[in-house]
């Protein structure tokens, strides 16, 4: 009997002696080995089934490998199938070595076909992408603002990391699907797709030398892989839906004193106050652009000549834009005026909900 498979017996009996009722499964994770260590194959992790399970988590060395045996609940199992947990191998890759029940073996496999049906998923695959970007721009802001290089090189390894997860995902795959610890750049360079010069800009992370390299390549690679998620963006199927109108109409009522402020503020030539509210609707019209789908579902490039919804673009400290403003406002009061609640003076507002109060109360007394 080799160690490995001792040790694996020694921990299975561990199991069924002191915790029969609380261990779902043990599970061992093949291809995580480094030079023939061992590492991960007598086991990797446990599910445990109560919380007393988690007491037979524990770390030692024996002929000077390390070995962690960790639980991992069916909590963080789900989470990794929904591509929110870094270790996507750990599932697609797990050898049961002891069950609890055939249906503790039952479960971990469904999991572990909601991940595979989720990395074939091109709308959920898309917006995993965009949350690992999102993270390695986070890392990229705060690399800005260091100066010392084990840290930047740091930030820069990992942002490597995260980008090279969403590229994974975007090829219906996940870090580490081949085998662990055969290097990212064989890795990725097995995948069909990859951003411009991805490979190319991996490596020179590697070989940079100093703090300024460091930040001039991430901010490429970070470029290059935000311009190739974009372009796998799923197909909208918008088109086969009607625009929402009274959606677009409540945003705009609501907004209408924003766009009364900007005028004011506009026409007394206060810059300050005109360009804290310009950002907060230019923030708007983006999420309305996401929200409604606005180009596809009314039609505005075709019908109205704008290709983005760009109102700072056009600010000019003087100026202050108000004829992009108008021109904005004339689009979105056209396409919600047919659904938006006008009235000329408080007392008609007043009297429409009166009336519409009495007739709510007609039908709930019927």
């Amino acid at each position: 009997m080799t160690d490995i498979n001792r040790l694996t017996e020694w921990v299975v009996n561990e199991i069924k002696t002191k915790y029969p009722d609380d261990i779902a499964l043990l599970v061992a994770v093949e291809g995580s080995s480094v030079n023939g260590d061992g590492h991960s194959e007598p086991f990797d992790y446990f599910v445990p089934a109560t919380e007393r399970g988690n007491e037979l988590a524990q770390t030692f060395i024996i002929g000077g490998v390390g070995n962690d045996l960790y639980p991992r609940s069916w909590e963080r199992c789900e989470r990794t199938a929904n591509l929110e947990d870094w270790a996507s191998f750990c599932l697609a890759k797990g050898k049961i070595l002891y069950s609890r029940s055939e249906e503790d073996e039952v479960r971990f496999e469904e999991i572990r076909q909601k991940l595979f049906a989720n990395l074939c998923d091109p709308a959920f695959i898309y917006k995993s992408a965009l949350e690992r970007l999102d993270s390695a721009m986070d890392m990229y802001r705060t690399m800005m603002f260091e100066d010392r290089l084990y840290k930047v090189r740091g930030l820069a390894g990992f942002i490597h990391y995260f980008l090279a997860m969403g590229v994974a995902y975007l090829n219906n795959t996940y870090i580490a699907e081949g085998g662990w610890h055969q290097g990212m750049s064989a890795m990725c360079a097995k995948w069909k797709y990859l951003p411009k010069h991805f490979l190319e800009y991996c490596e020179s992370i590697i070989s940079a030398k100093t703090v300024d390299e460091l930040r001039s390549i991430s901010y490429l690679l970070i470029a290059s892989t935000r311009q190739f998620i974009a372009e796998h963006r799923p197909q909208s199927t918008s088109s086969v839906l009607k625009p929402d109108y009274h959606g677009l109409a409540d945003w705009y009522q609501e907004l209408r004193t924003t766009w009364n402020r900007i005028y004011y503020y506009c026409e007394n030539g206060d810059g300050d106050e005109v360009f804290l509210d310009a950002c907060n609707l230019q923030n708007e019209l983006s999420v309305i652009n996401e929200e409604f789908n606005f180009f596809d579902s009314f039609k505005v490039e075709e019908d109205f000549g704008f290709s983005e919804m760009d109102l700072l673009g056009v600010f000019d400290a003087g100026n202050r834009f108000p004829s992009a403003l108008l021109s904005w406002k004339r689009l979105l009061c056209r396409l919600s005026k047919a659904k938006a609640s006008k009235y000329g003076a408080i007392r008609r507002w007043m009297n429409f909900c009166l009336i519409t109060n009495s007739i709510s109360s007609g039908r709930r007394s019927e």
